[in-house]
């Protein structure tokens, strides 16, 4: 029998699994947010396909925006809670951030992590 588990150090989510609307690229690249204003927040996501663990606090996870296909690096999270639904294949939780990358950062996020080019949100940009 083989597992359909995930360990994973990413959480690569779209708007619609509950990617946070206060992270705005196009607001973060003209006038950088600052970890300050999400310090203590505690954000949720839902419905990421397949059952995946993070990793443990105190280790961080990356957060990325899925935006139509495109990566975005946004920074590190902390995992705090995950939740599996095994009849939907579905994995919900929620984290806080605990990292912002500068708009420069996020740019060379995916050449230092090895992200393929065509994922890229900046790539050619």
């Amino acid at each position: 029998m083989g597992s359909t588990l995930r360990v994973n150090d990413t959480l690569q989510i779209s708007a619609a699994q509950g990617f946070p609307v206060e992270l705005d690229i196009a607001a973060h690249l003209s006038q950088p947010l600052t970890l300050d204003t999400f310090r203590n927040r505690l954000f949720s996501f839902h419905n990421k396909e397949g059952i995946r663990n993070f990793q443990q606090p105190p280790v961080q996870n990356f957060l990325v925006e899925n935006r139509e296909g495109k990566h975005i690096y946004w920074g590190l999270i902390t995992m705090l809670q995950v939740s599996h639904d095994y009849l939907a294949n579905m994995t919900s939780g929620k984290y806080k951030l605990h990292t912002l990358y500068t708009p420069e950062q996020m740019k060379l996020a995916p050449q230092l992590l090895g992200l393929a080019k065509e994922l890229d949100f900046f790539h050619n940009c």
